[in-house]
């Protein structure tokens, strides 16, 4: 049994300058230092993986919150199996359905999946992994950061779930918010369910995405835990903040969108006044005074800032 269980690419040495490194951090430094697990460097483990097309089918996993299935899809691609996912959203959890029609599907209230009943069902395969992201609105420095969220205590369901089921490895992404919310009690709860349960080795770190290729600033803080008493792998950042991917090098080949009513998509439909004031935004600056996270205009030749769900949609 190979216990090196590999979750992430094969990443090149890092040659960042200190100034680079810091630079990665941005405003998550003060976080990352604060954290319980920073006595060591987050990024010391080194782990292998040759990335393939298709899943091998070796280890299998479960993805609770999985919503349409993105971090589904970033394991799959890694290798992983798929058998389960959990997600209460029935046109998510349909989306899911269709992309990953060999996956056993729940959709309702997490606090109603029974892992043992539901993987039965499917033969009982071993689990390897248990994965998910909790809804994060409670803990995002977007919203409210409303501590009595009843949201913020989904992750008790997921603890529920890891306990039944006994994976090998736990990988839980948030936004880093959640890391001081309560002054940092929701992290060292969630440190020590863990480890009531067994999974005594858990670590946090801040991972940006940018520096992975994505043409976004969208930093997630990502959990792992393993009940072997293991070192927790963490990929080394493969950019520094001037080879980021930016929005124009993503898209600028796209095609221009045209509405296609035919099609499973809702947009915002703007007054022709409207359309021209929001043409008027300059990059980085918003159509509203007040609410400057709204309608902001991004900057082409840098990554895209984190796109905030608002007014019942994205904009």
């Amino acid at each position: 049994m190979d216990l090196q269980l590999s979750l992430f690419p094969d990443d090149p040495k890092d040659n960042s300058t200190r100034k680079q490194k810091k630079a990665k951090l941005g405003r998550y430094q003060r976080i990352q230092r604060e954290l319980a697990t920073t006595k060591r460097d987050p990024y010391q483990v080194q782990v292998d993986i040759n990335p393939v097309s298709q899943p091998l089918q070796t280890y299998n996993f479960i993805d609770l919150f999985s919503g349409a299935g993105g971090i589904t899809q970033g394991f799959w691609q890694a290798g992983f199996n798929p058998v389960a996912s959990v997600e209460i959203n029935p046109i998510a959890s349909a989306t899911h359905q269709r992309n990953f029609p060999n996956c056993h599907h729940f959709c309702g209230d997490v606090n109603d999946f029974n892992p043992h009943q539901w993987l039965s069902k499917i033969g009982s395969p071993s689990v390897h992994l248990v994965v998910g992201g909790p809804p994060c609105q409670g803990f995002s420095v977007a919203g409210k950061r409303d501590p009595n969220d009843p949201r913020n205590h989904l992750f008790q369901q997921f603890i529920r779930i890891v306990a039944e089921v006994r994976p090998w490895y736990v990988v839980m992404e948030n936004v880093p918010g959640i890391l001081t919310l309560k002054k940092g009690k929701i992290k060292q709860a969630i440190f020590s369910a863990f480890q009531a349960i067994g999974y005594t080795n858990i670590s946090v770190a801040i991972l940006a995405s940018a520096a992975y290729g994505v043409p976004q600033i969208r930093p997630r803080a990502i959990f792992i835990a393993n009940r072997f008493g293991m070192e927790n792998p963490y990929p080394n950042p493969q950019l520094v903040p001037e080879e980021y991917q930016t929005i124009e090098s993503a898209i600028s080949d796209l095609p221009a969108y045209q509405p296609i009513p035919s099609i499973n998509h809702e947009w915002t439909r703007h007054s022709p006044e409207y359309m021209e004031r929001i043409s008027k935004v300059p990059p980085g600056g918003s159509l509203y005074q007040t609410y400057v996270d709204a309608f902001k205009r991004q900057y082409p030749g840098k990554p895209s800032m984190t796109i905030k769900e608002n007014h019942g949609g994205t904009h």
